[in-house]
């Protein structure tokens, strides 16, 4: 596949600094290599000795003298090579990808980090990018200063419908538009909705990518959390052309202010991504990534996959019981769909055609907050009547105060909607 055809013109300028090439150089040279490449500090100035790190399992582990030294060095931009190594064992056990020899990974400083780099690769001014009809504004930020045109794929319970994808796309083609060159797709416990989108739908979605010729961009941060017995397979587990770049985060299941996740894609677009990192922040975070990689080898993918499976059940749980108190509070009041993964309940507000007023202004002050649905919209001005609860970290208790004050606002809101039509 020409890779070169998805890159802009901004990527394809793109060239890597020396002293970066070096590092890379250094980590991988015989031991009894010297190198004066690089403006390193000398470790024996850093002011920590040790630092010990204690696991919920009992475990625990140190890093002291040289390892942590190079947990408070420069490292290569792709990232610390043994995690970068266990992160490459990891993906071809969790998802088996085709092709795997063609890709790789590079780590970065959260699927955010990753999600930006990846788009600005492939998004110049004013290129079309396809997006679910609801989707994760944290895409939308990055594309806006680029005027993208977003196309919109409207959703059923499954997700986009792909149906209506290649109708959009035949009918852009015949009209001689500008075709996308890449999708945005968030298939597993969707952010806002909790879908989680079926392996058939998965085919079909990524048949038409082959079709029509451009990549998905995979945003998969709840892959291991949803509540079914099934695991989803992966896109990156489809993917036998290269089109998929995968993004993959540790926020939501070991720790978001360690500001790590990582990207695996076909190597070209990977080398792409690597170059806008040198020219940024240099690599992610040396002593995140080495943590990580000492919690990965103490505990192994089998320890992980049963912290993920821990997690799964925590958090079903917790969307068991905000379902149970969203009958309680807004029955009569709201439709909604128990998620099948994820962070968030997604509630359609019956009789009020927008949120937002209600939320950002009456709400705040009512001592409630929630993200009005409009915020998940390609054009957050139009009207949404959709609001997104988070029932991951709230207590039981404040889920129960936060709707049945959700539950006081919408009865007020539709009151005066009443008093207004009255009136007028």
């Amino acid at each position: 596949m020409d890779y070169s055809y998805f890159m802009t013109e901004v990527a394809k300028r793109r060239r890597p600094a020396t002293t970066r090439e070096l590092t890379k150089i250094a980590y991988s040279a015989p031991k009894d290599t010297i190198s004066l490449a690089e403006g390193m500090p000398n470790e024996e100035t850093f002011p920590f000795t040790e630092i010990s790190v204690k696991l919920y399992d009992g475990s625990s582990f140190t890093l002291d003298d040289s390892e942590l030294g190079a947990a408070l060095q420069y490292i290569p931009t792709q990232g610390y090579p043994p995690l970068v190594q266990a992160l490459r064992e990891f993906q071809r056990r969790a998802h088996a990808p085709p092709l795997w020899e063609s890709r790789d990974i590079v780590v970065v400083s959260g699927s955010q980090d990753g999600l930006s780099k990846a788009l600005e690769a492939i998004i110049g001014t004013g290129d079309p990018i396809l997006v679910p009809e609801l989707f994760y504004p944290g895409v939308e930020v990055v594309v806006a200063p680029h005027k993208a045109e977003l196309i919109t794929i409207p959703e059923d319970d499954d997700g986009p419908v792909p149906e209506i994808l290649r109708e959009i796309l035949r009918n852009r083609e015949l009209s001689g538009g500008k075709m996308p060159k890449v999708m945005y797709i968030n298939a597993t416990g969707t952010n806002p909705t909790g879908i989680i989108i079926p392996l058939e739908r998965r085919k079909e979605i990524y048949r038409i990518a082959c079709e029509y010729n451009f990549l998905l961009l995979d945003d998969d941060p709840y892959c291991f959390m949803h509540f079914g017995k099934e695991e989803p397979k992966s896109f990156l587990s489809l993917d036998t052309e290269g089109r998929v770049i995968r993004l993959d985060s540790f926020s939501k299941v070991i720790s978001s202010g360690i500001r790590l996740g990582f990207m695996t894609a076909a190597a070209p677009l990977i080398a792409s991504v690597e170059l806008h990192l040198q020219s940024s922040h240099l690599h992610a975070p040396t002593l995140s990534q080495v943590i990580m990689y000492k919690l990965l080898k103490n505990w192994g993918y089998d320890g992980l996959m049963q912290h993920y499976m821990r997690l799964r059940c925590f958090y079903k749980k917790r969307r068991d019981v905000i379902s149970a108190l969203a009958h309680k509070h807004l029955n009569g009041l709201v439709d909604f769909k128990v998620p099948k993964g994820g962070f968030f309940l997604w509630i359609k507000v019956r009789g009020i055609e927008n949120t937002w007023k209600m939320l950002m202004q009456r709400g705040v002050t009512d001592g409630v907050i929630m993200a009005p649905g409009a915020a998940f919209m390609s054009d957050p001005t139009k009207t949404c009547n959709a609001i997104r609860a988070s029932f991951a970290k709230a207590s039981y208790e404040e889920m129960d105060l936060a709707l049945e004050r959700l539950a006081q606002l919408i009865r007020m809101e539709l009151t005066e909607n009443y008093i207004e039509n009255i009136d007028t």
